[in-house]
């Protein structure tokens, strides 16, 4: 009976989990994170009318071609590393485009530019993505989001994209691939996803990917993933890692560049978890509550994870439940007044999930 009421409870959770917070989420899983994605891919170059940096030297847009017309399209600028020309990058152009983020890779000016010189040349980049939104007789006019805009780079290039969300605050999200920067000054708020390779002697992680993860301020969201046995050319392409690089740089840019809250718990609850092309992960960053409508609710849980007692600073009365994943529930309550609180400290560490107004959220209960 009691393995019957388990299996019950479990398949509610299950339902609930499902209808309620990944309703919107359909079609959004690891498959989905394909080499290739569901879009057609062109490409434009300066022959083709392209702005002509002075930042840079030379560049190549990917961009999708079947996209809905009336969806805005988010874009990426990408630099290689010292000495290292754009053919070095030039996998994550289709692969990005492929899934709907216009991709611009550039070459830089002199192979031998410094980090500074390569956050210059992508801000740059960025501005001739600007332009291209309003060139007459450009595939892209009129078609992006200019809200919407990212950086990343390789070794140099990957120190560069760093300086670059410090020089611009306007940067939504940083993809930093076995990122080489001396004494780096990162006082950033850009989502910073830091790729490391465990063997790179180029970019040692405990001299570059490493202290660049510590430097980033804790208030800024960012993941460090170090590739296991990875070189310094790991995380180059899309395929690095297995396959992990491109499934998680994607699911990152899902999440930050485009606001899609549907990748952050594919990222938490799967492909950050116990990962096999990892030598080490280390991650800062939350999920919120999906579907969250903020007038009609406006909630913060905190802290989590907790040792003992969770806050939430909701502004109405609320009823709730707390579900192991084992699917029990384990405890429910209604709060009400200005000091709501729930009580967690009788329960065993681990992971639980949160009812409240129609959300779910992860909670993790800490000895």
């Amino acid at each position: 009976m009691k393995k019957i009421y388990f299996a019950l409870l479990l398949s509610i959770i299950s339902s609930l989990f499902t209808s309620i917070v990944f309703a919107q989420c359909t079609g959004i899983t690891v498959g989905s994170l394909t080499s290739t994605g569901p879009f057609s891919v062109s490409t434009l170059t300066e022959a083709d009318g392209i702005r002509n940096g002075p930042n840079y030297l030379g560049a190549t847009i990917y961009y999708p071609t079947n996209v809905t017309p009336t969806q805005l399209l988010a874009s990426i600028a990408i630099v290689p590393g010292f000495t290292a020309l754009p053919s070095s990058v030039a996998d994550w152009g289709p692969f990005y485009a492929s899934h709907g983020i216009v991709t611009i890779i550039i070459g830089t000016n002199s192979l031998f530019d410094l980090p500074e010189a390569r956050a210059f040349a992508l801000l740059d980049a960025l501005e001739t993505i600007k332009q291209e939104n309003i060139r007459v007789s450009s595939p892209l006019e009129g078609a992006l989001n200019l809200n919407q805009l990212a950086v990343s780079g390789w070794s140099m290039g990957g120190g560069g994209a760093q300086r670059a969300a410090v020089l611009d605050n306007n940067i939504a999200a940083v993809v930093a691939l076995c990122p080489y920067l001396n004494s780096p000054q990162l006082n950033h708020q850009s989502p910073v996803l830091i790729f490391s390779g465990e063997n790179d002697t180029v970019a040692p992680p405990s001299q570059h990917a490493d202290i660049h993860y510590n430097t980033t301020p804790n208030t800024t969201d960012k993941l460090l993933f170090e590739v296991a046995n990875g070189n310094h050319s790991v995380a180059n392409s899309p395929n690095g890692g297995s396959g992990s690089v491109g499934r998680i740089a994607l699911s990152w840019l899902k999440l930050y560049l485009e606001g899609n809250d549907c990748y952050c718990p594919l990222l938490t609850n799967t492909l950050l978890v116990n990962p096999p092309a990892a030598s080490k992960v280390d991650q800062d960053f939350q999920c919120t509550l999906l579907g969250l409508d903020p007038q009609e609710l406006t909630s913060v849980v905190y802290p989590n994870p907790t040792t003992n007692v969770l806050h939430l600073d909701i502004a109405k009365d609320v009823d709730y439940q707390l579900i192991s994943t084992l699917g029990q529930k384990v405890l429910e309550g209604h709060l009400q007044g200005g000091n709501k609180q729930i009580t967690i400290s009788p329960f065993p560490a681990g992971m639980y999930y949160l009812y409240i107004e129609g959300q779910i959220i992860k909670i993790i209960k800490q000895q």
